[in-house]
């Protein structure tokens, strides 16, 4: 990992494309990259999508390609060059001896600004994690100032770079080990939260979509909850979780996780999993995107392939469609209507359409519960105290040694209650 990335100020962004119909996605996907490098700091002095008949395995472009950008490199004056997608160190190696400038990719580029932005010590475990695990097969890259050495009669010796790669070899991998285990027992802590989060009974929405669609606007507008709010990319990283009480007294809890991107790294996915597990051990997913991007059909997509590939795309989703008051496109919204079945159009800073969201939440929640009559024997009395506890009670009546409840229960817990329905 280039340690000294924060030293940079100007940046020239290198996209690739080997068909003339994904020159598009390409320019679109650089559009994004130089709003990952807004967030970080660094001013993007021009984009440029290569396109290429066959990828080179030494410099990912060709040689005519190469001359262009180093020329455009050093009239532009420059410091720091960022390909969109990922290249091995070998490629990265070899194009910084070609441009003469430092040279990063997409994924280096995310985990500086996941590791500038995270707050808490599990989102800070999860980042050096995935900085320590990029950095390991680049650690020769690290070392090019320290040449070979030879002795006298041209026998050879490891130089003082090639010594020191294996000493950092084993203190990286000394270090991932030790990573690994902290970030186990902060994920122990987690399922213990999440169980008990879960004892409680109380609905649990997250909000989920991609990056700077407004969702940590939307937790901060419904419960004043003192979250960053920000126009960048992944303004925020580590999970909020915060409850609220519905206009019809339920309380429910309100999770706000990370934003999903595309060509989000391999690396990063693994390292966050803990923290996106968020939006699998929920109730309901709240949906956020945002209406008034050009992209927004594209980026809702790539939500809902992240929620896949996290099983979470089978849980019940409402999908907002916020900003609508900077919406022009109506046919824009038709179509993300048509798209989605479950549709509430709001607009998170104003405030507008939150009363159809609310109801729309209260008749999700609805449909997670079922009214069922039971009698239960005395002897499960701990399965009575539960359903006492989780679910609404209309009415109790004692006989014999049976307990005769009807009551509104969540439908995971349909299954404990099967053996004793009786009809009403």
């Amino acid at each position: 990992m280039n340690s000294e990335i924060k030293d940079y100020k100007q940046a020239l962004l290198i996209g690739i494309f080997q068909k003339s119909t994904d020159r598009e996605a390409c320019n679109e996907s650089l559009d994004e990259l130089e709003g990952l490098a807004d967030t970080y700091g660094l001013s993007t002095k021009e984009k440029i999508p290569c396109q290429v008949r066959k990828i080179s395995a030494a410099t990912i472009i060709g040689e005519g390609k190469l001359e262009e950008i180093l020329a455009l490199a050093s009239e532009s004056g420059v410091d720091l060059i960022i390909f969109d997608d990922e290249i091995s160190p070998h490629q990265q190696r070899n194009l910084e001896k070609i441009l003469k400038k430092p040279v990063i990719d997409r994924t280096e580029l995310i985990i500086e600004v996941f590791a500038q932005r995270a707050r808490t010590r599990e989102a800070r475990l999860q980042i050096e994690l995935a900085k320590v695990k990029y950095q390991m097969p680049r650690l020769k890259r690290l070392w090019t100032h320290l040449s070979r050495q030879t002795a006298g009669g041209g026998a050879y010796l490891k130089g003082e770079g090639e010594k020191q790669i294996e000493i950092d070899r084993r203190l990286l991998r000394h270090r991932i080990t030790r990573l690994q285990k902290e970030i186990a027992e902060v994920e122990e802590q987690r399922k213990v939260q999440r169980a008990g989060r879960l004892r409680t009974g109380i609905p649990t929405f997250a909000i989920v979509g991609y990056t700077n669609v407004g969702k940590s606007t939307l937790l901060r507008a419904l419960t004043s909850a003192d979250v960053l709010v920000e126009d960048k990319l992944f303004a925020t990283l580590d999970t909020t979780t915060r409850k609220y009480i519905l206009p019809n007294k339920q309380q429910i809890l309100l999770v706000d996780t990370v934003g999903f991107i595309r060509k989000i790294p391999h690396t990063l996915v693994a390292a966050f999993k803990s923290t996106l597990e968020e939006a699998i051990h929920t109730d309901i997913l709240l949906h956020v995107v945002d209406a008034s991007n050009p992209k927004a059909i594209e980026q809702a997509q790539t939500t809902l392939e992240v929620l896949k590939s996290l099983g979470a795309s089978k849980l019940p989703i409402v999908t907002l469609l916020n900003k609508v008051d900077l919406c022009e496109d109506r046919v824009m919204l038709t179509r993300l209507r048509m798209m989605f079945p479950k549709t509430v159009q709001i607009s998170a800073t104003e405030g507008i359409g939150f009363s159809d969201l609310l109801e729309r939440m209260t008749e999700e929640i609805e449909a997670l519960r079922r009214l069922v009559h039971v009698r239960i024997p005395q002897s499960n009395y701990a399965l009575v105290s539960e359903l006492m506890s989780v679910g609404r009670v209309s009415s109790i009546e004692y006989e014999e040694n049976d307990v005769i409840l009807e009551v509104e229960i969540p439908n995971l817990l349909a299954h404990k209650v099967t053996p004793f329905i009786i009809a009403p």
